[in-house]
């Protein structure tokens, strides 16, 4: 049986998102990432070249992990993590692809979680600064 469209489009993205951020493999990444890319993130340059540069200035050790991936029509959200970054915690993100032809074609993310407002840096904060001595707690939990 047929793989339907919407499994078609995760594997799409996990694909993609596997050849950019995790191989570094620019060339390839073309063939996942439409030339006309639009990207509505306020934190990356606009177009296809904005985000490859993006992820050329990050650290070699720079990797994403998906948690959740769901898909309806022509739009993907997968919900990860991206760490090595240089930071001391992760950065967990959710995106929202829109896939055309075959190809990423439209881009935004949820700001709310970029790590300065993440509540597990506040926690990883803590932990480091040695205030508490806390395990790190699922995201909709509080730190205590």
């Amino acid at each position: 049986m047929d793989a339907t469209k919407q499994e078609k489009n995760k594997a799409l993205v996990l694909e993609a998102f596997d050849t950019l951020f995790n191989k570094r493999d620019y060339e390839a990444a073309e063939r996942y990432w439409s030339p006309n890319y639009i990207q509505h993130s306020a934190h990356i340059e606009p177009g296809r070249d904005g985000l490859f540069n993006l992820i050329r200035n990050t650290p070699a050790t720079l990797r994403y992990e998906h948690q959740l991936i769901v898909a309806e029509g022509d739009y993907v959200i997968v919900h990860g993590r991206f760490s090595g970054t240089g930071r001391p915690v992760a950065w967990v993100a959710a995106d929202i692809v829109r896939i055309e032809n075959g190809r990423l074609a439209e881009h935004w993310d949820d700001p709310s979680d970029l790590p300065e407002l993440s509540l597990y840096d506040r926690c990883d904060e803590q932990i480091e600064q040695g205030d508490k001595r806390i395990a790190r707690q699922p995201k909709h939990q509080k730190c205590s």
